[in-house]
């Protein structure tokens, strides 16, 4: 399995409003693309960080989501509650318990 981690600067007081967009459309959209597995928002204390995990069956339905345009049409979803463009990083699932 396959991930892509996204890091997010929310602005103060959008935590709420970012697992709104999160849940309601990213996520939905990312059931639609060829390998999605699912997805995790985590969010520190004070809801200034939020770190988006995507899994993916194959490095190639990653590979091929993000070359779609895909990606650049969720994180303009978000665009109205980061402070600052969201940063991403590949991986591949190792172990899972």
């Amino acid at each position: 399995m396959y991930t892509r981690v996204v890091t997010l600067q929310i602005q103060p007081g959008k935590a709420e409003e970012a697992v709104r967009i999160f849940r309601d459309s990213v996520v939905p959209a990312a059931k639609q693309q060829p390998g999605f597995k699912s997805a995790l928002l985590m969010t520190d204390s004070n809801g200034g960080k939020g770190i988006a995990i995507t899994f993916w069956e194959t490095e190639a339905d990653r590979e091929a989501n993000e070359g779609s345009g895909y990606f650049q049409q969720q994180v303009a979803k978000v665009g109205q509650v980061v402070a600052a463009p969201p940063t991403r990083e590949n991986y591949e699932v190792r172990f899972q318990g």
